[in-house]
């Protein structure tokens, strides 16, 4: 998980980190130190998986914590790797800042971040190493990809354009895109090698018949069985990250791999208007999840079917969850920019009361009954052309970061003992 997701997702763990447990259970027997994953000519222990997990369930992360640790910890050796060649280095003083920066989420110096956290059971050089790979991987991101991410005046009138934040005496119009989709699963050791070899050929696609054949070949989404189309969404319902892309696309063009949870995603667009009303832009969503066990089984999707025949808001859903455990139900209100990727991906899909059921958990058993709740809409303010040129940046060197952890990945050799 990139340091800039991790530090929207402390924010959910501030008040959780004024009563963490005193102790983390005792660590699995055996040599802790013993390598679980080899990555080119790097290690990973099992103590640093046990540390990194604990690191994450204190921070409420969203997905196994242990996959989500795994999973990481390899990235980070790959990004260690690109940082060693390009000769990128960190500093002390930007670990610092970047623990600071980190630690002042939760209204907590860099200092009493560690003793704070290490009362739960993590050992500050975790904490320090998984900043210290958040500031390389930024280092080398842009030595390698910052002269190509700068952003012309013509794409910012453009951004602005189909973003519909113009000032015109008529109001601004919106924008609605047709796109299609391909989730490829990540969810296991297995199928993260198989989703980094298909990648580059995803990627690579220039026609929206080849998607639609790769979608119905290769996606985990249950859009696949239309060849991964979906209908009219709403330009700025879309995550900024693919939102930020999209601006840039022509008819055909593909955006991705993105990271979301248990997955990598690609997005192509097939069609773009404006649609003549308001634009508006969301700044808080309210979202509910139902969870059903028994994942994609028939059983499953029938309770999700009976369900959405006898609810219309998402106050209906505690009539559904009356007597069951507390854990089945879950609504929250949070901004746009800390929703998790797959989530946000399918709440821009739905309007106010509609009902999602392409998620499951990171384990495949359990259905996500997802229902949009409400969006609360941004008040107008003056275009700031700055703030957007940064926006398009940042979104075009996430969107490059991506694709070369995945291009890492692909040429990496990763042995699990």
């Amino acid at each position: 998980m990139p340091i800039s997701r991790l530090v929207s997702a402390i924010l959910c763990a501030a008040l959780a980190l004024i009563a963490l447990p005193a102790a983390w259970p005792a660590q699995a027997q055996g040599n802790l130190f013993a390598p679980v994953v080899k990555v080119n000519d790097r290690v990973v222990t099992q103590y640093e998986v046990n540390q990194r997990a604990r690191f994450y369930e204190v921070l409420n992360a969203p997905g196994d914590p242990v996959e989500q640790a795994m999973k990481t910890l390899v990235n980070e050796r790959l990004q260690l790797d690109a940082a060693e060649r390009l000769g990128v280095e960190a500093t002390e003083e930007e670990i610092e800042a970047g623990l600071d920066e980190f630690a002042a989420r939760a209204n907590l110096s860099g200092e009493e971040f560690v003793a704070r956290i290490g009362e739960a059971g993590v050992a500050p050089e975790t904490i320090r190493d998984f900043v210290r790979a958040g500031v390389l991987w930024r280092g080398v991101v842009r030595a390698k990809f910052g002269p190509r991410a700068q952003v012309t005046e013509s794409e910012i009138d453009r951004a602005i354009a189909l973003a519909s934040q113009t000032g015109e005496e008529t109001g601004p119009s919106g924008v609605r895109v047709l796109l299609s989709e391909i989730f490829l699963p990540t969810n296991s050791p297995e199928n993260e090698a198989r989703a980094q070899q298909i990648a580059p050929q995803i990627a690579r696609i220039d026609t929206i018949e080849e998607f639609a054949a790769a979608a119905r070949r290769y996606s985990a989404a249950p859009s696949r069985e239309q060849g991964g189309r979906q209908g009219w969404i709403d330009l700025n319902n879309l995550p900024s990250e693919i939102r930020g892309q999209v601006v840039g696309l022509a008819p055909g063009d593909v955006v991705g791999p993105i990271q979301v949870p248990n997955a990598l995603a690609f997005f192509q667009l097939r069609a773009l208007e404006e649609t003549g009303a308001p634009a508006e832009n969301a700044v808080a969503i309210e979202f509910a999840r139902f969870f059903i066990p028994g994942g994609r089984t028939e059983k499953a999707l029938a309770e999700a079917r009976r369900i959405e025949a006898e609810v219309d808001t998402c106050d209906d859903l505690y009539g559904i969850a009356k007597g069951l455990p507390e854990e089945r139900l879950m609504r929250d209100t949070l901004p746009v920019d800390q929703i998790a990727g797959d989530i946000a991906i399918e709440l821009a899909k739905l309007d106010q009361g509609e009902v999602s059921t392409a998620l499951t958990t990171a384990d495949a058993q359990t259905l996500v009954f997802l229902m949009l709740c409400g969006r609360t809409m941004a008040l107008e303010a003056e275009i700031d052309r700055d703030q957007i040129r940064q926006q398009l940046i940042n979104q075009r060197l996430a969107s490059y970061a991506s694709g070369y952890l995945a291009e890492l990945r692909a040429d990496a050799y990763i042995e699990y003992p």
